[in-house]
């Protein structure tokens, strides 16, 4: 009856996120908490950007609410309740949540957000959430503790910004987090982690609800609503906890885990190899790689005439198409090689694009 409880905290946390909602945006329209408009924002008009606001409260008490039905119709399953990962990841998310609501009202800077990043990596790595082996991947298997916490904590805080960046346009973010935390939450109920399993649906189903808000709320109707800092930094963090988690499953042998590594590096594939590919960019050009600009796959297709929901939707197939690829060909290929044809594949796509762009221009 597992499937019962997962269902119940998908659709309570989607209920509790209905319901705050709303009256996030009726206090932004009523405080003139709005985002601000500049050169890279691809919306007109006055937007709300709290709507991350509404994931910490949803995610907490939906997870609350598990818990407390578990336990008084079964005592015993306070053993699989009761995580220390889950428990500092919770503690480090409250964090990340309060740094990007301030940011989001008040522009806290991205030293600030970093040392707040930071910060929060500590924490879940303090807790034995580490990557402790690679499992052959650039020909790395175990990793000590001197090298897999650090390493751990920098790969923490670049999924919080490769999420963070890739915020956009209108349901980006929270798209591509829907299908990474269903991904997840199949995954891990699967295999038997049913505390995990429920964190993904929670962030599940508060996503689902701001993604309408988002996507298809109306300016004119005071119905739409932007994530802001606060929400893409908080599931940036739930979904660097839920893919170092899924290594560390210990009801599977080496093999398996091996397995789920690839298969949850490919679940954030697009957001991370995105970010990789701007930062060098603005490095090769002598910019500051930590301000933003206008060359992030989403404004290059946007340069190409597409408008913001064709792009949404050509994204979102581009990171199913690698999912459903690496998934395929995981037991057939080398997670190296398998590595190296997405990365082959994500270069000779931006090659094709930036050539079809300065077509366009020339003409």
């Amino acid at each position: 009856m597992d499937w019962v409880y997962i269902i119940l905290v998908f659709l309570a946390s989607a209920a509790i996120a209905a319901l705050v909602m709303p009256q996030i945006i009726h206090i932004s329209y009523k405080k003139k908490l709005f985002d601000k408009l500049d050169h890279r924002k691809v919306h007109t008009g006055t937007v709300p950007r709290l709507g991350g606001v509404a994931f910490l409260p949803a995610i907490i008490m939906s997870m609350s609410l598990l818990t407390g039905v578990c336990l008084t119709r079964d005592g015993n399953a306070g053993g699989q309740l009761l995580d220390p990962g889950l428990a500092l990841g919770i503690c480090a998310l409250t964090l990340i949540y309060f740094e990007g609501v301030a940011d989001d009202l008040t522009d806290i800077g991205y030293r600030a957000k970093f040392c707040c990043q930071f910060v929060c990596a500590a924490m879940m790595v303090g807790s034995g959430l580490w990557l402790k082996d690679l499992y052959g991947l650039f020909g790395i298997h175990e990793l000590p503790a001197v090298v897999g916490m650090p390493v751990s904590v920098l790969f923490i805080v670049y999924i919080i910004n490769a999420t963070n960046l890739i915020d956009g346009i209108d349901g980006l973010a929270s798209g591509l987090g829907m299908m990474a935390f269903l991904f997840f939450g199949i995954l891990y109920f699967r295999w038997g982690a049913f505390i995990y399993a429920a964190l993904a649906f929670s962030g599940l189903g508060a996503l689902a609800v701001f993604f309408v808000y988002n996507v298809f709320g109306s300016i004119e109707r005071r119905r739409k609503i932007f994530m802001g800092d606060c929400g893409s930094q908080c599931i940036g963090l739930l979904l660097a906890l839920l893919t170092i988690r899924l290594t560390l499953c210990p009801q599977h042998d080496a093999g398996a885990r091996s397995d789920a590594f690839v298969m949850a590096a490919s679940a954030l594939l697009v957001p991370c190899f995105d970010l990789i590919r701007v930062m060098f960019g603005r490095i090769r050009r002598g910019t500051n790689p930590f301000l933003p600009d206008k060359t992030h796959i989403h404004h290059k297709l946007m340069a190409l005439g597409m408008g913001p929901h064709s792009t949404l939707c050509a994204i979102l197939l581009v990171a199913l198409f690698f999912l459903v690829l690496n998934f395929g060909l995981l037991h057939v290929v080398d997670a190296n090689i398998l590595l190296a044809i997405d990365i082959v594949l994500w270069t000779a796509g931006h090659v094709w694009l930036s050539r079809r762009i300065r077509n366009k221009s020339a003409h």
